[in-house]
């Protein structure tokens, strides 16, 4: 099973204030540790909202409205893609989470997979996934 977890923007993330070279150093330990396990698939910190964007479609028409945005607890900093064998599992990695972060709210998601979608994913989008996805690592 994948799941992601979503740390969730604070204050200092979206002022843009860049993590301390301690913190940096936690992350880079927990990283390994879920590296060393065989678990972790990706992992990544995001630009503050100010430098992002928002398109919202509604009757197929795109509005565009550009960072940043106010709602701070809904916004993301930064995520995590795990692989592991439950989400009792993927909670016990996210106990371990660098406690240098300081007072940080994350979320655990689990990631839809194929056979998730039953009979609608037909072997047809099936196999175009498949192709796709290979496309995409060649990369």
């Amino acid at each position: 099973m994948r799941f992601m977890i979503i740390r969730k923007a604070d204050r200092n993330t979206e002022a843009g204030i860049l993590p301390s070279q301690e913190l940096l150093a936690a992350m880079m330990k927990y990283n390994e540790e879920l590296v060393k396990a065989g678990v972790m698939l990706q992992g990544e910190g995001l630009q503050p909202s100010s430098r992002g964007t928002r398109v919202k479609i509604t009757d197929g028409k795109p509005v565009v409205v550009d960072g940043p945005f106010t709602e701070t607890k809904e916004l993301i900093a930064g995520f995590t893609m795990i692989q592991v064998r439950s989400k009792e599992e993927a909670v016990e990695w996210v106990k371990r989470w660098p406690v240098e972060d300081g007072d940080v709210e994350l979320e655990i998601r689990q990631v839809f997979e194929a056979e998730d979608f039953g009979e609608e994913f037909t072997p047809e989008l099936r196999q175009q996934e498949e192709r796709l996805r290979a496309q995409a690592a060649k990369r």
